[in-house]
């Protein structure tokens, strides 16, 4: 995503082709409509040696909003939240915003770290994330979205993940329906259409 011709962008987003955390932050990006340029990462690309220099880590995602830089999903996520609150993305209270996170800490720990670490071949994996996707029908069968009838940050993280189960090969049983016409709102969105890479656009 970059700003028109004659327009600086204000923010740059340094992201994998196929990282699941940095799509999660480029779906968010674009559920803003904010003017960021988005600098993919390729393991011999120059562009590695300016991240190295901005994030300890050298990885993705990591996000430079003028002196600022911030990396890690959740703080890059939360950060453009609060910095660009329109539309907001998360509750208002304080209770359902601590539900919200812990939802997103789960998901991280227990689904998108595994895959980013390309762990999903360990035994159990890919049918504990089967598992718990069937689990959540009976909430997704009464609201057309995590938290209720609005789209939400938690939505951003599980959006990657239900892009990619075909390719993982995880299928799910018709007693998960309701995940999957969820998944099918979530993907009918324009801002996860423009979020997609090249490489993720092939993933289905």
């Amino acid at each position: 995503m970059v700003a028109p011709t004659g327009r600086k962008p204000i923010m740059a987003l340094y992201s994998g082709m196929e990282c699941v955390f940095s799509h999660g932050c480029r779906i968010v990006l674009f559920e803003k409509e904010v003017e960021c340029q988005i600098i993919y990462m390729n393991d011999d690309d120059e562009a590695s040696e300016g991240l190295a220099e901005l994030n300890p880590y050298n990885e993705t995602p990591t996000l430079l909003d003028r002196d600022l830089v911030l990396y890690g999903a959740q703080i890059i996520n939360e950060y453009l939240d609060e910095r660009l609150p329109h539309p907001p993305l998360m509750p208002v209270d304080p209770v359902n915003r601590g539900r919200a996170r812990l939802m997103m800490m789960r998901f991280c720990r227990e689904w998108l770290s595994p895959l980013h670490e390309n762990r999903l071949h360990e035994p159990g994996m890919k049918q504990a994330i089967r598992d718990g996707l069937i689990a959540m029908s009976p909430v997704l069968s009464e609201q057309a979205y995590m938290l209720g009838d609005e789209y939400s940050l938690v939505d951003s993280y599980l959006s990657p993940l239900l892009w990619r189960l075909s390719a993982l090969k995880i299928n799910l049983p018709r007693q998960a329906k309701p995940v999957l016409e969820y998944a099918d709102r979530l993907f009918e969105r324009p801002a996860f259409a423009a979020s997609l890479s090249e490489v993720e656009r092939e993933l289905r």
